[in-house]
């Protein structure tokens, strides 16, 4: 199954982190990679930097987050 992706956004000007779906070995996983765009191809690249979690962790992975948010200054949650 190829990925499917769920959401993106820009990272900075040349790269951007996607958030995806993905199946391998009967086994679903969230992945969240930093992808690129080469300068003489149109298409993004995904990198190596990046985590790919079991579906099953996704909750942890989200507790993670949202404590972390919690601790964050008030300006920077924007």
């Amino acid at each position: 199954m190829e990925n499917q992706i769920l959401y993106r956004f820009n990272r900075n000007q040349n790269d951007s982190v996607y958030i995806s779906f993905r199946e391998y070995k009967g086994r679903n996983y969230l992945d969240l990679r930093i992808f690129y765009k080469p300068e003489d191809q149109e298409e993004m690249r995904a990198t190596k930097k990046g985590i790919t979690i079991p579906l099953e962790l996704f909750g942890e992975l989200k507790k993670g987050i949202i404590s972390c948010e919690k601790k964050l200054p008030t300006n920077s949650s924007h």
